[in-house]
């Protein structure tokens, strides 16, 4: 989207939306204008999916090369382009994997220049695009709708809403979160600013599912702090379940037969894993003297239901992830790839995606016709959108994973868990990234941009027009199993 210029919407019956761009005097009449305008609304009415995904590539772009700028870092030309673009795409994509130590690599004007590529990037885009054009016209035209629906999968009628929701779930959170942090970081920083700018920070990381840390040692030193573990918690969790959730809730807070499917089936399903997670997590971790067989009986709980809720999306972590068991990994790669709630701040396949796997099999277990839940019958074709998200999701990490392997000496377990928190946009990491060679680092680059933008998004902006057929051939059933 050009700088400056918002999109204007027309007063045209056909409910068209035209966008002016800011190329000069004669821009209206320019061939050069005239063909990126007609280019971008073309795209905007054919595949917004497309469109938000060369947005997030422009945005990765520009924080890419913001960092390069020599006031960015701490040593003037020590960022690499692939460093700079590792960590711009980690930030935009809300991911929190890292090849430098963001503490020490980074000046205040770098920091600002990541806050602001995960406050932008977790909002998402598409949903961020939206918001202008609310902003100009006060009102929403068609093609913004379905900028917005694509990526919140709400109904073209309540992106206006779902909007106002995004805007004000976010600025009461992380200002809420800002003020818990501030009340224990203006303790251990040197000054009221520092320790207000690290609150802040941590603000948006957390709401946001980021995984960026700015502090020096890191949160290992509040593995035992309720204040600040906590409120890390509440606030992964508020952002991982989705904001059409959380608007949803808002509506209907005293009516809970009223909600939809989409917020049933996600915090039922959300709420499920992590009652899981807490108990596998725990039972395996709780003898490792590394992790939490190392803390007195409270911290191994708070450490216990920190770890168990942050892998899901966050990455971010009070133990060291490289000292956990390696069935651990493997748990935390399942988490990691399911992910948080459908538009969320979280990434992975989604965790209504799984609901939705898993009621299939359970109604061909039965032996039922349809695949239902709440009451409610899910169409067939979100069960194939569920299995097609699934297989893209597996096909990517299954691929990357290869190549890495091939490219380095790192064993299966901690390459498997690196890839899927780069696809999962987790953030996690098991302390090779930044050990890795360039190759293998740009591998997990473009996992990042994949997953942040979406398994469903991305089949959606490359799949071509649905086919209407005219004619349908005749049925045989295959032999499967």
């Amino acid at each position: 989207m050009a700088h400056g210029v918002p999109p204007q919407l027309p007063s045209s019956g056909r409910g068209r939306f035209d966008i002016r761009m800011s190329l000069g005097p004669d821009s209206d009449t320019g061939t050069t204008g005239h063909s990126v305008r007609s280019y971008i609304n073309s795209l905007a009415r054919r595949s917004p999916a497309r469109l938000a995904m060369l947005v997030f590539a422009a945005l990765i772009l520009t924080i890419t090369l913001l960092l390069m700028l020599p006031f960015a870092t701490r040593t003037p030309g020590s960022t690499s382009f692939v460093t700079a673009l590792f960590t711009a795409t980690s930030a935009v994509c809300v991911t929190g994997l890292t090849v430098v130590d963001t503490a020490t690599q980074w000046t205040v004007f770098g920091d600002i220049v990541l806050a602001l590529g995960i406050q932008i990037g977790g909002l998402g885009v598409m949903v961020i695009a939206s918001i202008l054009a609310l902003a100009v016209s006060r009102h929403l035209g068609l093609t913004q709708r379905m900028l917005a629906a694509t990526e919140t999968k709400s109904r073209l009628g309540d992106v206006g809403a779902l909007l106002r929701a995004v805007i004000a779930t976010s600025l009461v959170a992380e200002t809420v979160l800002t003020l818990i942090f501030l009340a224990t970081f203006v303790g251990i920083d040197p000054s009221f600013i520092s320790a207000l700018g690290h609150s802040l920070f941590m603000a948006v990381s957390t709401f946001n599912n980021a995984g960026f840390v700015v502090l020096a040692d890191g949160l290992g030193q509040f593995v035992g702090n309720w204040a600040v573990s906590l409120p890390i918690i509440l606030g992964t969790i508020v952002g991982a379940v989705g904001f059409p959730v959380t608007l949803n809730i808002a509506q209907h807070l005293r009516h809970p037969h009223d909600w939809t499917l989409h917020s049933k089936l996600t915090l039922v399903t959300y709420g499920s894993i992590l009652g899981i997670s807490i108990i596998v997590i725990g039972l395996l971790e709780w003898n490792n003297p590394a992790t939490l067989g190392g803390l007195s009986g409270s911290d191994r709980i708070l450490a216990t239901l920190f770890h168990a809720t942050t892998p899901r999306s966050s990455g971010l972590a009070t133990l060291d992830v490289g000292q956990m068991e390696q069935s651990t990994w493997f748990f935390i790669d399942v988490l990691m790839f399911i992910g948080g709630g459908s538009a969320s701040t979280g990434g992975g396949i989604k965790v209504t995606t799984f609901a939705v796997l898993v009621l299939a099999i359970v109604a061909e277990a039965r032996g039922d016709r349809d695949t239902e839940a709440f009451g409610k019958r899910i169409p067939p074709d979100v069960v194939r959108l569920a299995i097609s998200a699934t297989f893209l999701g597996a096909f990517l990490v299954g691929t990357a994973t290869l190549a890495i392997l091939q490219i380095t000496n790192y064993s299966l377990s901690q390459v498997l868990f690196e890839v899927i928190s780069a696809f999962a946009t987790c953030g996690l990491s098991t302390g090779i990234t930044p050990t890795l060679p360039e190759s293998a680092q740009i591998i997990l680059i473009v996992l990042m941009y994949l997953g942040r933008v979406g398994t469903m998004t991305l089949a959606a902006a490359l799949a071509l027009r649905n086919r209407r057929r005219v004619i349908r051939l005749p049925e045989e059933r295959p032999v499967i199993g």
